[in-house]
């Protein structure tokens, strides 16, 4: 793997949520990917392209649905070696992945405790999640506390749609 690609590839990462970066960093899929790519006779170019695709389905830019088909597109393998390409990285470090997250998932549900009156709550909001945030006394007021006309100046006419016709 090339240095830039290393670079690009932290640098992705680094974006993600604390929960998806464990995950990734856990599956050695770096590894993964290029002994795979090496048991199809990748070049080390392909290997890299390889690499790249199965970044980006990782950091969730792409649908693992089109997987297998930017693997024949990009690597320049034929539909049958990267439907086995796409199977085999699926295995071996999507569905860890996906196990890890899920685990994870469930065991945050665990700490929780729900309640009639969150559900309720949630349900008059309309589906505004900002009402399960925490309120915390150390942020700052960013709505200004002036009036928007200041002293003996007047606000301007309500518009009636006839702009230009004094009206």
């Amino acid at each position: 793997m090339t240095e830039k690609l290393k670079q690009i590839i932290k640098e992705e990462i680094i974006k993600l949520p604390k929960d998806v970066q464990n995950a990734i960093s856990i599956s050695s899929w770096e590894q993964t990917t290029e002994e795979i790519g090496k048991r199809f006779l990748l070049s080390e170019n392909e290997i890299n392209d390889f690499q790249a695709e199965t970044l980006i389905v990782l950091i969730g830019l792409e649908d693992s649905d089109f997987y297998a088909g930017n693997i024949e597109n990009n690597i320049g393998t034929s539909k049958n070696e990267a439907e086995k390409i796409a199977e085999e990285v699926t295995q071996k470090i999507f569905n860890p992945i996906y196990d890890a997250l899920a685990k994870k998932i469930k065991e945050n549900l665990k700490n929780t405790k729900p309640n009639w009156k969150q559900n309720l709550d949630f349900t008059l909001s309309g589906g505004d999640y900002s009402i399960f945030m925490e309120k915390r006394d150390d942020t700052i007021n960013t709505t200004p506390n002036i009036p928007l006309v200041k002293g003996n100046t007047t606000s301007p006419l309500h518009d009636k749609g006839e702009v230009g016709r004094g009206f």
